[in-house]
């Protein structure tokens, strides 16, 4: 069954939605609706550094992608960081998470981008079969701290 994506449009948001809101229960986290109002919108913001886009099979919206393009201070080149990677339950593991990076390698690539970086739950090993096939572990751990 044939796949496609394409960045996202103002009319998408109805079945965008569903999607951003599967990958928040599948990380057990709840991100304030304010925050995915203004996330939505600047997807649509041509002046913003953040795109969007959904995997789409037989008219169904499947799976989603999200990412930043941003400054480096190691690189003439931005960085690209591909934020979040959903695939909807009963979609996974046929490919789809590889074409939606694939597309944001694309993305990056045509924007001048020096490379895609993306994060991943140590938990979530599944995921981790794919990444480790298309990128390269930096070595690198994350801190936070919340504001």
């Amino acid at each position: 069954m044939s796949v496609s994506i394409r960045p996202v449009e103002a009319a998408d948001h109805a079945v965008w939605l569903p999607l951003w809101q599967g990958y928040q229960r599948f990380y057990m986290t709840e991100i304030p609706a304010e925050a995915s109002t203004v996330t939505w919108q600047r997807f649509l913001d041509p002046n913003e550094p953040m795109g969007a886009a959904l995997a789409w099979r037989d008219g169904q919206a499947i799976g989603l992608v999200h990412w930043v393009i941003h400054r480096s201070t190691w690189t003439v080149g931005d960085y690209c960081y591909l934020q979040d990677l959903f695939v909807a339950k009963g979609q996974r593991s046929g490919g789809v998470g590889r074409q939606l990076i694939q597309f944001v390698i694309e993305q990056a690539r045509a924007a001048g981008c020096a490379r895609v970086n993306w994060l991943t739950h140590e938990s979530n090993s599944q995921a981790m079969l794919l990444y480790d096939r298309i990128g390269e572990r930096s070595g690198f751990v994350q801190y936070r701290k919340l504001l």
